[in-house]
């Protein structure tokens, strides 16, 4: 199966981490603060400390990862959303990451995903905060 990457994986993500788990994915969570390492463990994933306002952060966690999980549609801020977002797109290009999920927030964020994944190549489903994230992975998993 697949290694995925979520960010951050606050509650929802921690529910999707915990079905990604049963379905016999590896999975990684982010986290800004080292205090929430343990509920993120507790579902099933391996707890990373980064933070997407600081993408250099993330690199290290996109180690082995097949999947990122970019579940920040309900934080509608200008930067996570534009920006930071097209700078992770970008460092993407040079990973084993081979899908995004993006959580749909702004419409800036949603052109930069679409530009991404013409421009790179990089398959990506977007989806709204609630539906079902597991099955967009599954999605571009080919499952």
């Amino acid at each position: 199966m697949a290694r995925v990457l979520i960010v951050p994986c606050g509650c929802r993500g921690r529910e999707l981490a915990a079905e990604l788990v049963a379905a016999g994915h590896a999975v990684r969570g982010t986290t800004r603060s080292e205090a929430n390492a343990a509920a993120i463990a507790a579902a099933g994933a391996e707890p990373y400390v980064g933070d997407p306002d600081r993408i250099g952060t993330l690199m290290g966690a996109l180690a082995g990862v097949t999947v990122v999980c970019w579940l920040l549609g309900h934080v509608p801020d200008g930067d996570l959303h534009g920006g930071r977002l097209r700078m992770l797109f970008s460092k993407l290009v040079d990973t084993p990451v081979r899908g995004v999920v993006y959580e749909r927030a702004l419409p800036e964020g949603e052109a930069i995903a679409r530009d991404a994944a013409e421009r790179w190549q990089i398959p990506v489903e977007i989806v709204d905060p609630g539906d079902d994230a597991k099955a967009a992975v599954d999605r571009l998993l080919g499952l």
